[in-house]
């Protein structure tokens, strides 16, 4: 698994003026917000606001709409049993799943509980994981991560089974049964329904 850096992040966090509400769409607003963009429900550490913030604007550069929970007033104040069942309905209502796969949100019960919620919800056309990583060390412990597709980046030097390059950008990359890997372009993940 590949990792997308803390600092490949922080290049478009500074492209993007401001982070708050307005940036992300609240599902119950969801009669309102333009059906022609895809909604991604963000599994997320909640004390990485900064990569969170890379995160979101790279997504909102791709052409979606982005769901943030403690952004979202509608949540309960306090984690309880209200939340569990809020964001179960939220995870359902998103097109897609994403789990920003940082070491912390690893060790997460929420993020772990949140994944296992869009495993059931959304496996495996409409999950994957953006793995960030400070040093591009792997995740032990949680090889378990290896059944989801996964984000990564080709910088347009590597070559396909076939001998062709891939072109540079960003892929969504599931794990073949063969051992190989299949590539669907970012976007063009996000916006299959």
């Amino acid at each position: 698994m590949s990792f997308i850096s803390e600092t490949q992040l922080s290049g478009y966090r500074r492209r993007t003026n401001m982070f708050s509400a307005d940036n992300i769409v609240n599902l119950n607003e969801n009669f309102y917000r333009d059906k022609s963009r895809p909604m991604v429900f963000l599994s997320h550490k909640h004390d990485e606001q900064e990569i969170l913030q890379g995160v979101v604007a790279f997504l909102k550069e791709e052409g979606v709409d982005v769901y943030v929970d403690w952004m979202d007033s509608s949540m309960p104040a306090y984690t309880n049993a209200k939340t569990a069942h809020s964001l179960k309905q939220k995870i359902k209502i998103a097109d897609k799943f994403i789990l920003v796969a940082t070491p912390n949100a690893i060790n997460s019960k929420w993020c772990n509980w949140e994944l296992g919620l869009g495993d059931a919800a959304k496996y495996k056309e409409h999950i994957a994981l953006l793995p960030i990583n400070k040093t591009y060390e792997t995740f032990g412990g949680a090889e378990y991560l290896a059944i989801y597709p996964y984000i990564d980046y080709e910088d347009g030097n590597s070559k396909d089974i076939n001998g062709s390059y891939i072109q540079k950008g960003y892929y969504v990359k599931y794990r073949l049964d063969n051992g190989n890997e299949q590539l669907t372009p970012l976007k063009r993940w996000l916006k299959a329904k």
